[in-house]
C-alpha cells in the first residue's frame, strides 16, 4: 500500500537549496550520506489538474508541480520574510486559495497557499 509521496527539486545549487528549506522552511532531515538531505514533511495533498497546452491556465502535458500550503497565508508569509525568504508578486486570489510565490536558490519560484478547501 501507498505510504506517501517524495517529491523533488532538481536544482543547480543543491547545497543552498537544501539549507533553505532546512533553515528557512524548517522542514526537519535526514543526512543519509554525503549531506543528501530527505526532508520529513507534515502532511500533503494532490491535485490532478487538465493539461493547457497555452500555459494560460495550467501547464503542458506531463509536467508536475510542487506548492507548499498554510493555514495562515499572512502570518506565514511575515514569518518567512523574517527569515530572508524573498516573495515575488502580491497575493493572488485563485478559485481554491490566497497564492503567494517564493524564490528558492536553484532558482526557482514556488507557490505557498491558504486553501479555500478544507482537509479530510
Amino acid at each position: 500500500m501507498i505510504k506517501g509521496v517524495h517529491t523533488m527539486f532538481y536544482t543547480s545549487e543543491p547545497e543552498a537549496c537544501r539549507a533553505f528549506i532546512r533553515d528557512k522552511l524548517g522542514f526537519p532531515a535526514t543526512d543519509v550520506g554525503d549531506g543528501w538531505l530527505i526532508f520529513d514533511l507534515p502532511e500533503a495533498d494532490m491535485g490532478v489538474h487538465p493539461a493547457d497546452p497555452g500555459g494560460q491556465h495550467g501547464s503542458p502535458s506531463g509536467t508536475h508541480d510542487i506548492s507548499f500550503y498554510c493555514d495562515d497565508l499572512a502570518g506565514t508569509m511575515k514569518e518567512l520574510k523574517a527569515k530572508g525568504v524573498e516573495f515575488v508578486g502580491d497575493v493572488a486570489e485563485a478559485g481554491y486559495a490566497k497564492v503567494a510565490y517564493f524564490l528558492m536558490p536553484g532558482p526557482f519560484k514556488v507557490q505557498l497557499y491558504e486553501p479555500y478547501y478544507k482537509k479530510g
